[in-house]
């Protein structure tokens, strides 16, 4: 070994090693300066990505979920998309085909109408296609994260591996149409309204943020450190993982910071 590599060798441990640090210490900072609890910090992260209207979400008991009812849907189904192809299909890294291309495309646009039907809603004599309620935010949300998780997921390996695979982790109808019956049943159990469910699900909806948010920085993180498809194994990404969750929590720490400033309240946005 030269000096040239022991040398570079010595920096990317004293780049580790400033890296896990910072993050460290911004998020003991995060922690110590938001609501307690799990539900409380779990509210927090909601609060810095979603209006969090007490109307507009499911509740546990008298108490608002971290995410309103279309947020919920959303980062649970990308969760859900994620987990799928993860275990189904590692490596996997192509676009979907054409047809399942065409599904996800509907439920964007699903999500998209639903949501400009809700807010027109919120204007007096604007006019709206159909009375919105919970469970269409809910589902059309839901349908949004599986579009969210088929990007993200070939986007992520495509970035990291450098043996990944031009497949397609949702290879067809079929492959999807289990990971839309899965959708359903999530959504089903959500709409249960059973607080035994609803609390665990509440804060699998606020990590599945910051498991999208550490997913996208971690990507850039490769980037800015020339290190894309230099991996074998998730053990040897510490330092990226490590610095794309330090920045998916910095942002969301930044949002909580200005709309606290703004507002004065953790609670969420108040109609009327």
């Amino acid at each position: 070994m030269d000096d040239v590599e022991i040398k570079a060798r010595a920096n990317h441990q004293i780049m580790k090693i400033l890296v896990v640090a910072s993050v460290g210490l911004l998020l003991l900072g995060w922690l110590f300066n938001t609501p307690p609890g799990l539900l409380g910090k779990s509210d927090a992260i909601g609060y810095a990505v979603c209006h969090r209207i007490d109307l507009r979400s499911f509740h546990l008991g008298d108490r608002t979920l971290p995410l309103c009812a279309r947020c919920t849907g959303m980062h649970l189904g990308a969760l859900l998309g994620l987990a799928y192809q993860s275990i189904f299909n590692r490596r996997k890294a192509g676009l979907p085909p054409g047809r399942v291309l065409v599904i996800l495309g509907g439920l964007a646009i699903a999500f998209f109408v639903d949501g400009m039907n809700s807010f027109l809603s919120l204007i007096p004599g604007a006019p709206t296609l159909y009375p919105p309620h919970n469970w269409l935010r809910l589902i059309s949300g839901t349908g949004m994260g599986l579009v969210i998780a088929a990007l993200l997921f070939p986007a992520f390996n495509q970035t990291t591996w450098p043996s990944w695979l031009p497949q397609p982790a949702l290879s067809g109808i079929k492959p999807f149409a289990g990971l839309a019956l899965l959708a359903m049943l999530l959504d089903l159990v959500v709409l249960t309204g059973n607080p035994l469910i609803l609390y665990p699900l509440a804060l699998l909806s606020a990590l599945a943020v910051l498991i999208e948010l550490t997913m996208v920085y971690s990507m850039l993180s490769m980037m800015v450190f020339r290190a894309e498809n230099t991996y074998t194994k998730l053990t040897q990404m510490l330092l990226p993982l490590t610095a794309g969750f330090g920045l998916g929590l910095a942002q969301i720490a930044l949002l909580d910071f200005v709309r606290y400033l703004l507002t004065g309240t953790w609670d969420g946005f108040h109609l009327g």
